[in-house]
């Protein structure tokens, strides 16, 4: 037996085949099921054509694009950050302007935009100067992780203070001091702010 049944979702036509089998003498009827799109592959939406989107909308204000993530069925996530704070409204309404520059009668797609979260690594230069002065995660490409302030940020390096503990000159047993050391962007892995919740 086979059933034939074609649906049109989200503007694709989809066929579904349901077929029982048979796999040979004497063993029971076997379901099998297999979907397929009857028509071309939908188009895939590009990265840069959002962004570039979300850029203008966002020009003029302290907020810009740190990310932008596509899947194969055209699933878009769009992180933003701002030199203050992002809230629910200001991704609320550049989600509403992205979707309506875009024509979903040729382009299915499921759109999010979200603020980038704490902890996740720093992308954009915008996001280390934001955090001069307040305390960061470095991992170093040789896995050395470093929990420091940040204080200058420039093209080519990081500086960055903590304590550590050193021996010094009239004292029998280390002490801590304060450490200022600059590392080279080519020595680092990733950067995230670090929050200390104890």
């Amino acid at each position: 037996m086979c059933k034939l049944h074609t649906k049109r979702l989200e503007n694709q036509d989809f066929c579904a085949i349901f077929a029982v089998l048979k796999r040979s003498e004497g063993d029971d009827l076997v379901p099998f099921f297999r979907s397929h799109s009857a028509t071309q592959a939908h188009k895939m939406i590009d990265k840069e054509q959002i962004t570039a989107i979300a850029e203008r909308h966002l020009e003029g204000s302290d907020r810009f694009v740190v990310g932008c993530k596509i899947s194969p069925s055209n699933e878009i996530e769009l992180t933003i950050d701002s030199l203050t704070s992002v809230d629910i409204e200001h991704c609320i309404t550049l989600s509403r302007a992205i979707e309506a520059e875009m024509d979903r009668e040729t382009e299915d797609f499921e759109l999010t935009v979200m603020s980038a979260g704490i902890g996740e690594p720093l992308v954009d230069m915008r996001q280390y100067r934001k955090l001069i002065g307040h305390s960061v995660e470095v991992v170093l490409k040789n896995g050395i992780k470093v929990l420091a302030k940040l204080d200058e940020v420039s093209d080519e390096a990081l500086t960055l203070s903590y304590e550590e503990k050193q021996l010094v000159e009239g004292k029998k047993r280390k002490q801590l001091v304060k450490v200022t050391r600059t590392y080279p962007f080519e020595e680092i892995k990733q950067t995230a702010e670090y929050l200390d919740f104890k």
